[in-house]
């Protein structure tokens, strides 16, 4: 295979990289919770969470495809297993079924968390004039935000 040539230094590559792998493990952790709470919510609020969750695993499992492809178009292997997720991931597993109210919680802290982990990839991907990585997280933080902002406002 030809060697890569895309502008952006081979360093600075496997940074943005290893930033990108947090970002997805992270990504997919909150896909894996996000999906649990979807199967097992209950309550008055059955309906509405259920469907808002299914919204929202579904968008992130669309993301953490074009994560991925990032990481390799960056000529990194990009981590599959949950071994590696569990690694990587700044987002811990849940334990049981929490009730609905909780589910929301913990679904805020897990947005905001991958919000925090997309502003440290950020950083890394502009101080690389890395355009491409910089849109991708830019998007993906601001769609996390409006999440948290969404799932904050369940539990007023």
């Amino acid at each position: 295979m030809t060697k890569i040539d895309i502008g952006i230094k081979e360093t600075d590559r496997t940074k943005i990289a290893e930033g990108l792998k947090h970002l997805l493990a992270d990504s997919y952790t909150l896909y894996l919770q996000t999906h649990n709470f979807h199967w097992n919510v209950t309550g008055p609020r059955f309906r509405e969470l259920h469907l808002m969750f299914e919204e929202h695993y579904t968008e992130l499992a669309l993301a953490v495809d074009e994560i991925a492809e990032r990481i390799r178009t960056l000529d990194v292997a990009a981590p599959g297993t949950y071994k590696e997720f569990v690694k990587l991931s700044s987002i811990e597993e849940v334990d049981g079924v929490p009730k609905d109210s909780d589910m929301v919680d913990l679904l805020t802290k897990g947005h905001e968390t991958v919000v925090k982990t997309c502003r440290d990839v950020l950083k890394l991907a502009q101080n690389a004039d890395d355009e491409s990585t910089a849109a991708l997280v830019s998007d993906r933080m601001r769609l996390h935000e409006k999440t948290a902002w969404m799932l904050r406002a369940l539990n007023k």
